[in-house]
């Protein structure tokens, strides 16, 4: 019995271990980034002596219209880029200042006569490599913490909140337009962007690494362009003539079903008729969505879409497709940034102060509860490993509220250990034997723990409904927090306590009796 207890404490150090190696190592190599297929591998120029060559940038000249203006020759005329000299605004110590945003300021450098000084921009030369189907660089692996994704607050970036012009929107349509913001700002490369509903009417974005978000706001929110083309990319129907777009079961197969108003008709008519055995492309933006290969004319406006669809997939394709016949615009109602040194810095306050707070609760375990809080220490230590691993694995924006909810989990880690100690000493007080009083102390505590926490978690579920933005970052750090403490509390730390009692350590004492009290270690 004792070698069978001293192997399972030995594991569970071993688990703890783990849990600290996989937490910061990660398993495998995340793929952080990828280039399209055929592209080529790029690389700054350098001249005989090892240094990078520059050139002074051009652009070309265009017309009112703009269309690119060329000389008799008819090549493109072109002209040097230039910008204007700027530099950091420093105080009487020489420091250099910064606005409320964490941000440092700048002032325009001007002549004595006070017109902005500017200068040439020069562009180091690009060479390219050899052809290649995939270009990854790999990250940190599954499970390390460096991949846990960091809210604005951290990060820095901007959000933005839009408003539908229209007083009662469909849940179906706002959901199409989530798609299509979605869509967008995928498509700009914006991929750690977040796009979710506020209330019935309101959209937020989030992207993180933006640094103008007056033009971020303009750019995502402009009206979505939807548009059928031929394989010719020549425009055949436009997205504003689809009436309705949906998921649908055909012949036991999913499939998305298309509905036009008259013009649409006819226009998607004459489009099926002239593409027969052809492809035609579904395109959001200049995105393409869909490229369904027509069988047949389409006469009657109502089209089906069929496919290697599951559920989710058609629901997906349904939406971006009305998300282009959107029967409302977006109107921006806020939008802010947020800077990533002010971020860093608060991620730093936080981390340190989470450090402290748990380093005195292991102190404080370790001496109010003896060899009980020695098992609630090794616990808590599995917990925090636990709880960054599944914090980068299922991709939980970390957000300054969500710091919050880790270290307040924490706390109520502590608390379900709290009662289920000071419920073993009253039996130890008793006179029941050590072994006796630990298995009455988790009986008697675990109605106390399981209700206390039922209903935090049933707040976080309410938060999570309701709540936007970092709201729901604390509601899903502090849910996620009470499931694994839970699970710490209840099963780590007995499994502990009864590998103590079974190598024979069965001193009341340690346990938090008085000294002179019942001996008595019996099961």
């Amino acid at each position: 019995m004792k070698a069978k207890s001293a192997f399972v404490l030995l594991l569970i150090i071993l688990v703890g271990c783990g849990l600290a190696a996989l937490s910061y190592f990660g398993v495998g190599h995340v793929q952080s980034a990828s280039s399209p297929e055929n592209s080529q591998s790029i690389e700054i120029a350098t001249d005989e002596n090892g240094e990078y060559v520059t050139e002074l940038a051009t652009e070309y000249v265009t017309d009112t219209e703009g269309e690119t203006v060329t000389n008799a020759n008819g090549d493109p005329e072109s002209v040097l880029v230039t910008e204007v000299v700027s530099q950091a605004v420093t105080n009487e110590a020489g420091e250099v200042e910064t606005d409320e945003d964490g941000n440092d300021k700048t002032e325009i450098v001007t002549d004595d006569k006070g017109n902005p000084l500017t200068r040439n921009v020069s562009t180091y030369v690009i060479s390219q490599g050899d052809a290649s189907t995939e270009s990854t660089t790999a990250g940190p692996g599954y499970g390390s913490y460096k991949n846990i994704k960091q809210g604005l607050d951290l990060k820095g970036g901007v959000y933005i909140v839009y408003e539908a012009d229209k007083e009662a929107p469909a849940e179906e349509e706002m959901n199409a337009a989530v798609s299509m913001l979605q869509q967008r700002v995928t498509y700009r490369g914006y991929y750690d962007a977040e796009v979710s509903k506020e209330g019935t009417n309101r959209i937020r974005v989030e992207i993180p690494g933006v640094d103008d978000a007056a033009a971020a706001a303009q750019e995502i929110g402009s009206a979505a362009k939807l548009t059928f083309r031929d394989e010719e990319n020549n425009i055949l129907v436009d997205g504003t003539n689809v009436k309705d777009a949906n998921k649908a079961y055909q012949n036991n197969q999913v499939v998305v079903t298309l509905a036009f108003d008259s013009e649409g008709t006819k226009a998607f008519a004459d489009a099926t008729q002239a593409n027969i055995n052809k492809s035609i492309g579904i395109y959001m933006d200049d995105m393409l969505i869909s490229s369904p290969k027509v069988q047949s004319a389409i006469t009657d406006g109502n089209a089906v879409i069929t496919g290697d669809f599951d559920a989710k997939s058609a629901e997906d394709l349904a939406a971006k497709i009305r998300a282009g016949s959107l029967p409302f615009s977006l109107n921006i109602i806020n939008y802010n940034q947020t800077g990533a040194r002010l971020g860093a810095n608060s991620l730093s306050t936080s981390v340190k102060a989470g450090i402290i707070g748990i380093a005195l609760v292991l102190l404080f375990m370790l001496v109010m509860y003896r060899l009980p809080g020695f098992a609630a220490d090794l616990a808590l230590c599995i917990y925090v490993g636990i709880i960054m691993v599944l914090l980068s694995l299922f991709g939980i924006t970390l957000t300054l509220p969500g710091v919050a909810g880790i270290i307040l989990s924490v706390g109520m880690a502590v608390d379900a250990n709290v009662i289920i100690f000071e419920r073993t000493k009253e039996e130890i007080k008793l006179g029941k034997s050590v072994k006796t009083a630990v298995r009455n102390g988790f009986a008697k505590a675990f109605s106390a723990i399981f209700d206390g926490n039922i209903t935090t978690i049933i707040s976080c579920c309410v938060l999570l409904w309701l709540g936007t933005g970092p709201i729901k970052g604390f509601a899903q750090t502090l849910a996620l927090g009470i499931i694994v403490s839970m699970f710490t509390a209840l099963v780590v730390t007995r499994i502990i306590l009864y590998s103590f009692i079974n190598l024979g350590i069965k001193n009341p004492v340690l346990y938090g009796g008085k000294t002179g009290g019942p001996k008595n270690a019996d099961s």
